[in-house]
């Protein structure tokens, strides 16, 4: 069976399920109520990627792809758009923005064709000024993804830290304020100053080139696994992880 054969099958199948003769769950489905389908099958290719399973990559893929489908036929059932007009559409995208690669452009450096990806997508999008750039990074983001996005923003527009030095000091003076407020207690500071804390944080991973979500989930995971094997022992000596006393806990850790 040809790709874009495979592709009409899929579409078929979603027609009909959307169909009066089809499923009641998938024909009252909406783009609205659809969203964290598509971000929880998002997270599963992420989790498959993570474990380096193939054979689940495949399959997640395969539900990222039926959510598409489901979008573009609720799309031509109002008379929005199509699928062709999705495929389309990212086909000439990604022809615009690769203009070293389909005959449009010379430009073959790592840096020139990054610089002209970004100037195309402006045009695109037409962004006109730093605000409207900034303005077109989507609220519905994690918070800290969108605020390294900005924040990547600015340092290309020369409106950022640039510096390891500067991103500490701007870390110490939040630090400073979120103690201050912490010491006030008072909730809306509090919340506030943590949320400046973490903006000055989240820049430094920028500086350093280092991607936030990669780095907390890697320490997440080892968290874990020290928590497990501290747990383990208490096992063997016939004791439960919340029996052990805190610095009997804080010395396993250190082992770890």
């Amino acid at each position: 069976m040809k790709h874009n054969d495979s592709l009409e099958e899929l579409m078929q199948v979603v027609r009909v399920l959307r169909s009066g003769q089809g499923c009641p769950w998938d024909r009252k489905q909406t783009h609205e109520s659809l969203k964290p389908y598509l971000l929880e099958e998002t997270y599963e290719v992420i989790e498959a990627i993570n474990q380096y399973n193939m054979e689940n990559l495949r399959e997640e893929l395969g539900d990222v792809l039926l959510q598409v489908a489901l979008h573009s036929v609720i799309a031509e059932e109002q008379q929005e758009f199509t699928i062709d007009e999705v495929v389309h559409e990212v086909s000439q995208k990604m022809i615009r923005r690769h203009p070293h690669v389909f005959g449009l452009s010379e430009e073959n450096s790592r840096d020139g064709v990054a610089a002209k990806w970004e100037e195309i997508k402006q045009m695109e999008h037409k962004e006109k000024t730093i605000g409207e750039s900034i303005e077109a990074v989507p609220k519905a983001m994690p918070a800290s993804m969108r605020a390294t996005k900005i924040q990547k923003k600015l340092l290309k527009a020369g409106l950022n830290l640039d510096t390891k030095e500067k991103c500490f000091e701007w870390i110490n003076n939040s630090l400073n304020k979120l103690r201050k407020s912490c010491e006030n207690s008072e909730k809306t500071g509090i919340e506030e100053a943590y949320g400046e804390f973490l903006f000055t944080v989240l820049n430094l991973s920028v500086i350093l080139g280092v991607n936030e979500e990669n780095s907390l989930t890697n320490q997440v995971d080892k968290f874990i696994n020290s928590l497990v094997g501290i747990e383990r022992i208490a096992s063997r000596e016939g004791k439960r992880l919340s029996e052990l006393s805190i610095n009997y806990v804080n010395e396993l850790w250190k082992l770890k």
